[in-house]
Protein backbone atom coordinates (compact mmCIF):
# COMPACT_ATOMS: atom_id res chain seq x y z
CA UNK A 1 0.00 0.00 0.00
CA UNK A 2 1.78 3.50 -0.85
CA UNK A 3 2.36 5.50 1.98
CA UNK A 4 0.25 8.60 0.79
CA UNK A 5 -3.29 6.25 1.31
CA UNK A 6 -2.35 6.28 4.85
CA UNK A 7 -2.37 9.53 5.42
CA UNK A 8 -5.26 11.10 7.83
CA UNK A 9 -6.27 13.88 5.05
CA UNK A 10 -7.03 10.84 1.95
CA UNK A 11 -10.71 9.38 1.69
CA UNK A 12 -11.61 5.77 3.22
CA UNK A 13 -11.34 3.69 0.58
CA UNK A 14 -12.82 -0.35 0.38
CA UNK A 15 -9.87 -2.66 -1.52
CA UNK A 16 -12.58 -4.57 -3.52
CA UNK A 17 -9.74 -7.08 -4.19
CA UNK A 18 -9.27 -8.16 -0.94
CA UNK A 19 -12.67 -7.96 0.17
CA UNK A 20 -13.92 -10.60 -2.50
CA UNK A 21 -11.10 -13.00 -1.85
CA UNK A 22 -11.58 -12.49 1.87
CA UNK A 23 -15.50 -13.65 0.38
CA UNK A 24 -13.87 -17.27 -0.49
CA UNK A 25 -14.55 -18.00 3.63
CA UNK A 26 -18.22 -17.15 3.43
CA UNK A 27 -18.67 -18.77 -0.11
CA UNK A 28 -17.54 -22.01 1.74
CA UNK A 29 -20.13 -21.69 4.43
CA UNK A 30 -23.27 -20.97 2.15
CA UNK A 31 -22.33 -23.70 0.29
CA UNK A 32 -22.00 -26.33 2.50
CA UNK A 33 -25.58 -24.63 4.52
CA UNK A 34 -28.15 -24.33 0.98
CA UNK A 35 -27.25 -28.11 1.00
CA UNK A 36 -27.70 -29.44 4.06
CA UNK A 37 -31.24 -27.13 4.34
CA UNK A 38 -32.20 -28.32 1.23
CA UNK A 39 -31.51 -32.20 1.71
CA UNK A 40 -31.02 -33.13 5.90
CA UNK A 41 -34.67 -32.24 6.37
CA UNK A 42 -35.83 -34.26 4.06
CA UNK A 43 -33.36 -37.47 4.57
CA UNK A 44 -34.88 -37.04 8.68
CA UNK A 45 -38.50 -36.63 7.40
CA UNK A 46 -38.24 -39.53 5.55
CA UNK A 47 -36.37 -42.12 8.28
CA UNK A 48 -38.52 -40.70 10.73
CA UNK A 49 -41.58 -41.77 8.74
CA UNK A 50 -40.33 -45.13 8.25
CA UNK A 51 -39.06 -45.63 11.67
CA UNK A 52 -42.82 -44.80 13.05
CA UNK A 53 -44.88 -46.34 10.33
CA UNK A 54 -46.71 -43.30 9.47
CA UNK A 55 -48.07 -41.43 5.82
CA UNK A 56 -48.56 -38.22 7.99
CA UNK A 57 -45.46 -35.87 6.92
CA UNK A 58 -46.46 -33.02 9.50
CA UNK A 59 -46.78 -35.43 12.64
CA UNK A 60 -42.73 -35.98 12.15
CA UNK A 61 -41.91 -32.13 11.75
CA UNK A 62 -41.23 -31.85 15.48
CA UNK A 63 -39.20 -34.89 15.91
CA UNK A 64 -37.23 -33.30 12.25
CA UNK A 65 -36.81 -29.74 14.53
CA UNK A 66 -35.70 -31.45 17.46
CA UNK A 67 -32.98 -33.07 15.39
CA UNK A 68 -32.41 -29.56 13.86
CA UNK A 69 -32.09 -28.07 17.02
CA UNK A 70 -29.22 -30.13 18.63
CA UNK A 71 -26.81 -29.19 16.16
CA UNK A 72 -27.20 -25.49 16.60
CA UNK A 73 -27.62 -25.78 20.67
CA UNK A 74 -23.84 -26.84 19.59
CA UNK A 75 -23.26 -24.26 17.51
CA UNK A 76 -24.91 -22.01 19.78
CA UNK A 77 -21.88 -22.78 22.87
CA UNK A 78 -19.26 -23.32 20.36
CA UNK A 79 -19.44 -20.13 18.29
CA UNK A 80 -19.04 -17.79 21.10
CA UNK A 81 -15.88 -19.79 22.51
CA UNK A 82 -14.17 -19.80 19.14
CA UNK A 83 -14.64 -16.08 18.27
CA UNK A 84 -13.14 -15.12 21.77
CA UNK A 85 -10.40 -18.22 21.32
CA UNK A 86 -9.55 -16.48 17.58
CA UNK A 87 -9.65 -12.56 19.02
CA UNK A 88 -6.69 -14.39 21.54
CA UNK A 89 -5.17 -16.33 19.16
CA UNK A 90 -1.45 -15.39 17.55
CA UNK A 91 0.49 -17.66 14.97
CA UNK A 92 2.10 -16.66 12.18
CA UNK A 93 -0.63 -17.48 9.78
CA UNK A 94 -3.11 -15.19 11.81
CA UNK A 95 -5.59 -15.25 14.61
CA UNK A 96 -8.73 -16.18 12.49
CA UNK A 97 -6.99 -18.93 9.67
CA UNK A 98 -6.20 -21.64 11.63
CA UNK A 99 -9.72 -22.55 12.77
CA UNK A 100 -10.93 -21.42 9.22
CA UNK A 101 -8.72 -24.02 7.83
CA UNK A 102 -8.98 -27.07 10.11
CA UNK A 103 -12.94 -26.45 10.17
CA UNK A 104 -13.22 -26.20 6.64
CA UNK A 105 -11.07 -29.75 6.07
CA UNK A 106 -12.82 -31.71 8.37
CA UNK A 107 -16.61 -30.78 7.31
CA UNK A 108 -15.22 -31.60 3.59
CA UNK A 109 -14.15 -34.77 4.67
CA UNK A 110 -17.41 -35.40 6.77
CA UNK A 111 -20.24 -33.72 5.03
CA UNK A 112 -20.36 -36.67 2.11
CA UNK A 113 -20.78 -39.78 4.04
CA UNK A 114 -24.31 -37.73 5.13
CA UNK A 115 -26.59 -39.08 2.13
CA UNK A 116 -24.43 -42.54 2.29
CA UNK A 117 -26.02 -42.77 6.02
CA UNK A 118 -29.81 -42.12 4.60
CA UNK A 119 -28.92 -44.48 1.48
CA UNK A 120 -28.82 -47.52 4.18
CA UNK A 121 -31.61 -45.91 6.18
CA UNK A 122 -29.33 -45.26 9.37
CA UNK A 123 -30.96 -42.65 11.26
CA UNK A 124 -28.33 -42.72 13.96
CA UNK A 125 -25.24 -42.01 11.74
CA UNK A 126 -27.34 -39.58 9.66
CA UNK A 127 -28.04 -37.20 12.96
CA UNK A 128 -24.09 -38.00 13.89
CA UNK A 129 -22.76 -37.06 10.90
CA UNK A 130 -24.70 -33.80 10.78
CA UNK A 131 -24.00 -33.08 14.37
CA UNK A 132 -20.17 -33.48 13.66
CA UNK A 133 -20.54 -31.11 10.46
CA UNK A 134 -22.04 -28.46 12.29
CA UNK A 135 -20.12 -28.75 14.89
CA UNK A 136 -16.39 -27.90 12.70
CA UNK A 137 -18.99 -25.82 10.60
CA UNK A 138 -19.44 -23.30 13.69
CA UNK A 139 -15.60 -23.47 14.46
CA UNK A 140 -14.62 -21.70 11.00
CA UNK A 141 -17.77 -19.56 10.81
CA UNK A 142 -16.81 -17.22 13.31
CA UNK A 143 -13.51 -16.15 12.44
CA UNK A 144 -14.58 -16.65 9.10
CA UNK A 145 -16.64 -13.92 9.65
CA UNK A 146 -14.63 -12.00 11.29
CA UNK A 147 -12.25 -11.86 9.44
CA UNK A 148 -13.80 -9.12 6.48
CA UNK A 149 -14.31 -6.46 10.07
CA UNK A 150 -10.85 -7.28 10.98
CA UNK A 151 -9.33 -5.44 7.74
CA UNK A 152 -11.77 -3.11 6.73
CA UNK A 153 -12.81 0.49 8.67
CA UNK A 154 -15.95 0.65 9.92
CA UNK A 155 -17.49 3.28 7.70
CA UNK A 156 -16.89 0.96 4.70
CA UNK A 157 -18.25 -2.90 6.29
CA UNK A 158 -21.77 -2.58 4.99
CA UNK A 159 -20.90 -1.84 1.44
CA UNK A 160 -17.82 -4.79 2.25
CA UNK A 161 -20.77 -7.30 3.96
CA UNK A 162 -22.80 -6.72 0.65
CA UNK A 163 -19.54 -7.97 -1.38
CA UNK A 164 -19.33 -11.11 1.15
CA UNK A 165 -22.52 -11.87 0.82
CA UNK A 166 -22.42 -11.64 -3.09
CA UNK A 167 -19.44 -14.63 -2.69
CA UNK A 168 -21.02 -16.75 -0.62
CA UNK A 169 -24.93 -16.07 -2.33
CA UNK A 170 -22.84 -17.23 -5.44
CA UNK A 171 -21.77 -20.33 -3.64
CA UNK A 172 -25.08 -20.84 -2.36
CA UNK A 173 -26.19 -21.12 -6.19
CA UNK A 174 -23.78 -24.01 -7.32
CA UNK A 175 -25.36 -26.71 -5.01
CA UNK A 176 -29.59 -25.14 -6.00
CA UNK A 177 -28.55 -25.10 -9.83
CA UNK A 178 -27.48 -29.09 -9.17
CA UNK A 179 -30.34 -29.68 -6.95
CA UNK A 180 -32.61 -28.75 -10.33
CA UNK A 181 -31.53 -31.58 -12.26
CA UNK A 182 -30.69 -33.95 -8.85
CA UNK A 183 -33.78 -33.98 -7.60
CA UNK A 184 -34.95 -35.66 -4.75
CA UNK A 185 -38.37 -36.32 -6.53
CA UNK A 186 -35.86 -38.46 -8.65
CA UNK A 187 -34.29 -40.46 -6.17
CA UNK A 188 -37.64 -40.99 -3.69
CA UNK A 189 -40.32 -42.70 -5.66
CA UNK A 190 -44.16 -42.13 -3.17
CA UNK A 191 -47.05 -43.81 -4.34
CA UNK A 192 -49.98 -42.04 -3.49
CA UNK A 193 -52.25 -43.18 -0.93
CA UNK A 194 -55.83 -43.88 -2.46
CA UNK A 195 -57.54 -43.65 0.90
CA UNK A 196 -56.01 -40.35 1.63
CA UNK A 197 -55.37 -38.09 -1.17
CA UNK A 198 -52.56 -35.71 -1.18
CA UNK A 199 -50.79 -38.87 1.27
CA UNK A 200 -48.22 -40.70 0.42
CA UNK A 201 -47.74 -44.72 1.83
CA UNK A 202 -44.88 -45.67 3.86
CA UNK A 203 -43.51 -47.58 1.54
CA UNK A 204 -40.82 -45.37 -0.05
CA UNK A 205 -38.13 -46.62 -2.89
CA UNK A 206 -35.04 -45.03 -3.38
CA UNK A 207 -32.99 -44.63 -6.60
CA UNK A 208 -29.46 -43.94 -7.67
CA UNK A 209 -27.66 -43.07 -4.70
CA UNK A 210 -25.37 -40.45 -6.58
CA UNK A 211 -28.64 -38.18 -7.42
CA UNK A 212 -28.36 -37.45 -3.71
CA UNK A 213 -24.31 -37.65 -3.60
CA UNK A 214 -22.82 -35.22 -5.92
CA UNK A 215 -24.37 -31.80 -4.07
CA UNK A 216 -22.76 -32.96 -1.22
CA UNK A 217 -19.39 -34.06 -2.93
CA UNK A 218 -19.53 -30.65 -4.86
CA UNK A 219 -20.21 -28.73 -2.28
CA UNK A 220 -16.91 -30.36 -0.22
CA UNK A 221 -14.72 -30.16 -3.39
CA UNK A 222 -15.71 -26.35 -3.65
CA UNK A 223 -15.14 -26.09 0.22
CA UNK A 224 -11.57 -27.26 0.15
CA UNK A 225 -10.57 -25.17 -2.84
CA UNK A 226 -12.33 -22.12 -1.41
CA UNK A 227 -10.59 -21.79 1.95
CA UNK A 228 -7.39 -23.07 -0.41
CA UNK A 229 -7.52 -19.81 -1.99
CA UNK A 230 -8.52 -17.60 0.86
CA UNK A 231 -5.30 -19.48 2.67
CA UNK A 232 -2.81 -18.41 -0.40
CA UNK A 233 -3.41 -14.88 -0.74
CA UNK A 234 -4.45 -13.42 2.37
CA UNK A 235 -1.67 -12.95 4.72
CA UNK A 236 -3.67 -11.85 7.73
CA UNK A 237 -0.85 -10.66 9.54
CA UNK A 238 0.63 -8.40 7.04
CA UNK A 239 -3.06 -7.64 5.94
CA UNK A 240 -3.97 -6.06 9.65
CA UNK A 241 -0.66 -4.43 9.55
CA UNK A 242 -1.23 -2.79 6.31
CA UNK A 243 -4.72 -1.37 7.38
CA UNK A 244 -4.01 -0.04 11.02
CA UNK A 245 -4.14 3.40 10.25
CA UNK A 246 -7.20 3.30 8.46
CA UNK A 247 -8.91 1.39 10.76
CA UNK A 248 -8.27 4.02 13.77
CA UNK A 249 -9.62 6.57 11.30
CA UNK A 250 -12.37 4.61 10.65
CA UNK A 251 -13.23 4.50 14.94
CA UNK A 252 -13.64 7.77 14.51
CA UNK A 253 -16.54 7.51 12.12
CA UNK A 254 -18.73 5.11 13.49
CA UNK A 255 -22.42 5.02 13.37
CA UNK A 256 -22.71 4.34 17.57
CA UNK A 257 -23.89 6.59 20.52
CA UNK A 258 -20.82 6.64 22.33
CA UNK A 259 -17.19 6.10 20.83
CA UNK A 260 -15.46 2.91 21.05
CA UNK A 261 -11.95 2.64 23.29
CA UNK A 262 -9.11 0.02 22.38
CA UNK A 263 -9.02 -1.12 25.59
CA UNK A 264 -10.50 -4.66 26.82
CA UNK A 265 -11.76 -4.20 30.15
CA UNK A 266 -13.49 -1.01 29.69
CA UNK A 267 -17.76 -1.75 29.83
CA UNK A 268 -19.56 -0.73 27.49
CA UNK A 269 -22.04 2.36 27.77
CA UNK A 270 -25.12 2.11 28.92
CA UNK A 271 -26.33 3.53 25.18
CA UNK A 272 -24.33 1.29 22.98
CA UNK A 273 -25.08 -2.06 25.28
CA UNK A 274 -29.21 -0.88 25.13
CA UNK A 275 -28.48 -0.09 21.26
CA UNK A 276 -26.71 -4.27 21.17
CA UNK A 277 -29.54 -5.73 22.95
CA UNK A 278 -32.23 -3.99 20.42
CA UNK A 279 -30.34 -5.02 17.52
CA UNK A 280 -29.42 -8.72 18.63
CA UNK A 281 -33.42 -9.45 20.17
CA UNK A 282 -34.66 -7.81 16.95
CA UNK A 283 -32.07 -10.53 14.81
CA UNK A 284 -33.63 -12.84 17.30
CA UNK A 285 -36.80 -12.83 15.45
CA UNK A 286 -35.93 -12.07 11.80
CA UNK A 287 -34.02 -15.42 12.07
CA UNK A 288 -36.84 -17.33 13.80
CA UNK A 289 -38.98 -16.38 10.43
CA UNK A 290 -36.05 -16.79 8.12
CA UNK A 291 -34.92 -20.59 9.28
CA UNK A 292 -38.20 -21.30 9.89
CA UNK A 293 -39.27 -21.14 6.01
CA UNK A 294 -35.16 -22.49 5.29
CA UNK A 295 -35.55 -25.36 7.32
CA UNK A 296 -38.94 -26.83 6.40
CA UNK A 297 -38.90 -25.02 2.88
CA UNK A 298 -38.47 -28.40 1.16
CA UNK A 299 -40.83 -30.29 2.82
CA UNK A 300 -43.93 -27.90 2.49
CA UNK A 301 -43.23 -28.15 -1.42
CA UNK A 302 -43.07 -32.37 -1.54
CA UNK A 303 -45.72 -32.28 1.26
CA UNK A 304 -47.92 -29.68 1.12
CA UNK A 305 -47.85 -28.22 -2.38
CA UNK A 306 -47.33 -31.94 -3.69
CA UNK A 307 -44.38 -30.13 -6.37
CA UNK A 308 -41.22 -30.55 -7.72
CA UNK A 309 -38.07 -30.30 -5.68
CA UNK A 310 -36.97 -28.50 -9.23
CA UNK A 311 -39.59 -25.76 -8.83
CA UNK A 312 -38.38 -25.62 -4.72
CA UNK A 313 -34.60 -25.21 -6.61
CA UNK A 314 -36.17 -22.66 -9.28
CA UNK A 315 -37.53 -20.32 -6.10
CA UNK A 316 -34.29 -20.77 -4.40
CA UNK A 317 -31.87 -19.26 -7.76
CA UNK A 318 -34.86 -16.24 -8.00
CA UNK A 319 -34.77 -15.06 -4.35
CA UNK A 320 -30.51 -15.28 -4.52
CA UNK A 321 -30.62 -13.27 -7.55
CA UNK A 322 -32.52 -10.43 -5.69
CA UNK A 323 -30.83 -11.14 -2.67
CA UNK A 324 -27.24 -10.17 -4.62
CA UNK A 325 -29.28 -7.02 -6.05
CA UNK A 326 -30.08 -6.22 -2.41
CA UNK A 327 -26.30 -6.52 -1.23
CA UNK A 328 -25.51 -4.91 -4.22
CA UNK A 329 -27.39 -1.64 -3.27
CA UNK A 330 -27.55 -1.94 0.62
CA UNK A 331 -23.75 -1.44 0.30
CA UNK A 332 -24.52 1.76 -1.28
CA UNK A 333 -27.55 3.29 -0.06
CA UNK A 334 -26.34 2.79 3.41
CA UNK A 335 -24.24 5.37 2.90
CA UNK A 336 -26.86 8.46 2.16
CA UNK A 337 -29.80 7.06 4.71
CA UNK A 338 -27.72 5.28 7.37
CA UNK A 339 -28.05 1.41 8.43
CA UNK A 340 -31.23 1.69 10.78
CA UNK A 341 -33.26 2.73 7.74
CA UNK A 342 -32.06 0.57 5.05
CA UNK A 343 -32.16 -2.42 7.20
CA UNK A 344 -36.02 -1.16 8.55
CA UNK A 345 -36.70 -0.83 4.78
CA UNK A 346 -35.61 -4.43 4.11
CA UNK A 347 -37.65 -5.70 7.21
CA UNK A 348 -41.13 -3.84 6.22
CA UNK A 349 -40.39 -5.23 2.56
CA UNK A 350 -40.10 -8.61 4.12
CA UNK A 351 -43.34 -8.41 6.42
CA UNK A 352 -45.20 -6.83 2.97
CA UNK A 353 -44.12 -10.65 1.21
CA UNK A 354 -45.15 -12.76 4.21
CA UNK A 355 -48.52 -10.87 4.21
CA UNK A 356 -49.47 -11.75 0.94
CA UNK A 357 -48.07 -15.42 1.10
CA UNK A 358 -50.41 -15.99 4.21
CA UNK A 359 -53.25 -14.31 2.29
CA UNK A 360 -52.89 -16.51 -0.66
CA UNK A 361 -51.99 -19.83 0.71
CA UNK A 362 -55.48 -19.70 2.44
CA UNK A 363 -57.02 -18.27 -0.55
CA UNK A 364 -55.67 -20.92 -3.52
CA UNK A 365 -55.47 -24.24 -2.52
CA UNK A 366 -52.57 -26.91 -3.67
CA UNK A 367 -53.15 -28.37 -7.08
CA UNK A 368 -49.93 -30.43 -7.32
CA UNK A 369 -47.97 -27.35 -9.29
CA UNK A 370 -46.00 -24.82 -7.61
CA UNK A 371 -47.99 -22.06 -7.83
CA UNK A 372 -46.11 -19.01 -9.50
CA UNK A 373 -46.58 -16.05 -6.51
CA UNK A 374 -44.33 -17.89 -4.62
CA UNK A 375 -41.47 -16.64 -6.88
CA UNK A 376 -42.59 -13.22 -6.65
CA UNK A 377 -43.14 -13.54 -2.59
CA UNK A 378 -39.21 -15.11 -2.57
CA UNK A 379 -38.00 -12.26 -4.96
CA UNK A 380 -39.46 -9.90 -2.55
CA UNK A 381 -38.39 -11.58 0.95
CA UNK A 382 -35.14 -11.95 -0.72
CA UNK A 383 -33.91 -8.64 -1.91
CA UNK A 384 -35.70 -7.63 1.90
CA UNK A 385 -33.61 -9.79 4.20
CA UNK A 386 -30.77 -9.10 1.71
CA UNK A 387 -31.38 -5.37 3.05
CA UNK A 388 -31.31 -6.42 6.72
CA UNK A 389 -28.19 -9.10 6.55
CA UNK A 390 -25.97 -6.27 4.71
CA UNK A 391 -26.30 -3.89 7.72
CA UNK A 392 -27.24 -5.88 10.81
CA UNK A 393 -23.65 -7.48 11.29
CA UNK A 394 -22.16 -4.41 10.82
CA UNK A 395 -24.08 -2.53 13.16
CA UNK A 396 -23.21 -5.55 15.89
CA UNK A 397 -18.93 -5.22 15.21
CA UNK A 398 -19.71 -1.27 14.88
CA UNK A 399 -20.14 -1.46 19.24
CA UNK A 400 -16.53 -3.01 19.33
CA UNK A 401 -12.71 -2.11 19.66
CA UNK A 402 -10.61 -4.29 17.38
CA UNK A 403 -9.13 -6.38 20.35
CA UNK A 404 -13.04 -7.92 20.43
CA UNK A 405 -14.29 -8.49 17.27
CA UNK A 406 -14.61 -12.19 17.37
CA UNK A 407 -16.43 -11.91 20.61
CA UNK A 408 -18.95 -9.56 19.30
CA UNK A 409 -19.05 -11.83 16.20
CA UNK A 410 -20.11 -14.73 18.69
CA UNK A 411 -22.98 -12.88 19.97
CA UNK A 412 -24.37 -11.89 16.44
CA UNK A 413 -24.21 -15.50 15.78
CA UNK A 414 -25.59 -16.91 19.68
CA UNK A 415 -28.50 -14.76 18.87
CA UNK A 416 -28.95 -16.08 15.57
CA UNK A 417 -28.41 -19.70 16.58
CA UNK A 418 -30.47 -19.32 19.36
CA UNK A 419 -33.57 -18.09 17.00
CA UNK A 420 -32.36 -21.44 14.59
CA UNK A 421 -32.34 -24.13 18.01
CA UNK A 422 -36.10 -23.01 19.09
CA UNK A 423 -37.36 -22.23 15.57
CA UNK A 424 -37.61 -25.61 14.08
CA UNK A 425 -38.95 -27.15 17.16
CA UNK A 426 -41.57 -24.72 17.90
CA UNK A 427 -42.27 -24.52 14.29
CA UNK A 428 -43.14 -28.47 14.14
CA UNK A 429 -45.39 -28.03 16.64
CA UNK A 430 -47.45 -25.58 15.81
CA UNK A 431 -48.02 -27.34 12.51
CA UNK A 432 -49.43 -30.27 14.40
CA UNK A 433 -52.55 -27.74 15.06
CA UNK A 434 -55.55 -29.19 13.59
CA UNK A 435 -56.39 -26.98 10.60
CA UNK A 436 -53.49 -25.60 10.30
CA UNK A 437 -50.90 -27.89 9.35
CA UNK A 438 -48.26 -26.83 6.45
CA UNK A 439 -50.63 -23.76 6.09
CA UNK A 440 -49.34 -22.05 9.37
CA UNK A 441 -45.35 -21.26 8.40
CA UNK A 442 -46.06 -17.88 6.33
CA UNK A 443 -48.75 -17.07 9.40
CA UNK A 444 -45.13 -18.14 11.86
CA UNK A 445 -43.05 -16.05 9.49
CA UNK A 446 -45.31 -12.81 9.19
CA UNK A 447 -45.89 -12.81 12.88
CA UNK A 448 -41.72 -13.34 13.58
CA UNK A 449 -40.80 -10.79 11.00
CA UNK A 450 -43.43 -8.60 12.54
CA UNK A 451 -42.17 -8.61 16.14
CA UNK A 452 -38.33 -7.91 14.87
CA UNK A 453 -39.49 -4.64 12.90
CA UNK A 454 -41.17 -3.38 16.16
CA UNK A 455 -38.15 -3.78 17.88
CA UNK A 456 -35.98 -2.87 15.75
CA UNK A 457 -37.54 0.43 15.53
CA UNK A 458 -36.35 1.43 19.17
CA UNK A 459 -32.94 1.11 18.13
CA UNK A 460 -31.28 4.70 17.68
CA UNK A 461 -30.94 6.12 14.84
CA UNK A 462 -27.14 7.76 14.69
CA UNK A 463 -26.46 9.30 11.34
CA UNK A 464 -23.15 8.63 8.99
CA UNK A 465 -20.77 11.78 9.96
CA UNK A 466 -19.28 13.13 6.65
CA UNK A 467 -16.28 11.59 6.76
CA UNK A 468 -14.06 10.98 3.42
CA UNK A 469 -15.01 7.90 1.58
CA UNK A 470 -13.98 7.07 -1.50
CA UNK A 471 -17.23 6.28 -4.26
CA UNK A 472 -17.73 5.54 -7.76
CA UNK A 473 -15.14 5.62 -10.45
CA UNK A 474 -12.61 7.25 -7.05
CA UNK A 475 -13.29 4.08 -5.45
CA UNK A 476 -11.60 1.90 -7.92
CA UNK A 477 -8.21 3.01 -7.58
CA UNK A 478 -7.17 0.15 -5.57
CA UNK A 479 -3.37 -0.62 -4.01
CA UNK A 480 -2.62 -3.86 -4.46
Amino acid sequence: MSSESTTSSNPLKLNYKRTFIIGFAFFGILLMWQVYDSYCSTFLSQLFMKTFNTTDSTQVQYLVGVMMAIDNIAALIMMPIFGRLSDKTHTRFGKRMPYIVIGTFVCAVVFPFIPLAFHYSNLAAVISLMAITVFFAMMYRNPAVALMPDMTPKPLRSKANGIINIMGYIGGAVPTLLAMFLVLSQYLYGVSDPDNPGQYIATWQTGNLWVIEIPFLVASVLMVVSVIVLFCLIKENKVVEEVADDMRRGEESAEISDSVEDDDKKPMSKANLKMLWLILIAEFFWFMADNGITTFFTNFTIYHLQATTASSSLNTIISGVLSVVGFAVGGLVVTKFGRKWTLTSGLILTVLAYAIWVLLTFTIKPNGSFPFYIYIIFALKGFGMSLVHVNSFPMVVELCSSKKIGQFTGYYYASSMTAQTITPILLGLLMMIPNFGWSFLPIYALICCLIALVIFLFVKNVKLKKTQIKRGLEALDQDD
